[in-house]
C-alpha cells in the first residue's frame, strides 16, 4: 500500500463509503481505486487527486496533504544514479536489496533521517 492509499481508504472508512459508491462519484472504476488504495497502480493524475479533494470536501491542510502523499507513492520508482557519486548508487541498491526486510520502525526512522538530512543540506 502507498502512502496515498493508506489515507485514501482512512477517508473513505471514515466516512463510511464503499469501494464502489466513490468509484462510481469519481467515474473510474472499483477494480481501479482498489489497485490504486492498494498500491498496484501508480501515481494518480493532478486531475484525479483534484476529484478526491472535491469528493471528501476536505480543507487545506488536508488537500495539500493529499496531494503532497500522490507525488510520493508510485510503487514502481527508479533511481537513476548515473553520473552521482558512488555512494549514491550503492546507497540506492542496498536499499532496493534489503527494503523487503526492514520492520515499520527501521523505515520510519529511515524516513525520518532522510528528511533530518535533506532538510539540513537544503533538498
Amino acid at each position: 500500500m502507498t502512502p496515498f492509499g493508506a489515507k485514501l481508504r482512512e477517508l473513505r472508512k471514515k466516512r463510511g463509503i464503499t469501494l464502489k459508491e466513490m468509484a462510481q462519484a469519481l467515474s473510474v472504476s472499483s477494480a481501479y481505486l482498489s489497485a490504486l488504495e492498494h498500491g498496484k497502480r501508480g501515481t494518480p493524475t493532478w486531475y484525479l487527486v483534484q476529484r478526491i479533494i472535491t469528493y471528501f470536501n476536505v480543507i487545506w491542510d488536508e488537500a495539500e496533504e493529499l496531494q503532497r502523499l500522490a507525488e510520493v507513492s508510485n510503487p514502481k520508482i527508479n533511481i537513476d544514479t548515473a553520473g552521482l557519486n558512488p555512494l549514491a548508487t550503492e546507497l540506492s541498491n542496498q536499499l532496493a536489496l534489503k527494503i523487503n526486510g526492514l520492520s515499520e520502525d527501521s523505515l520510519r526512522h529511515m524516513l525520518h533521517q532522510l528528511r533530518v538530512v535533506a532538510a539540513k543540506d537544503n533538498i
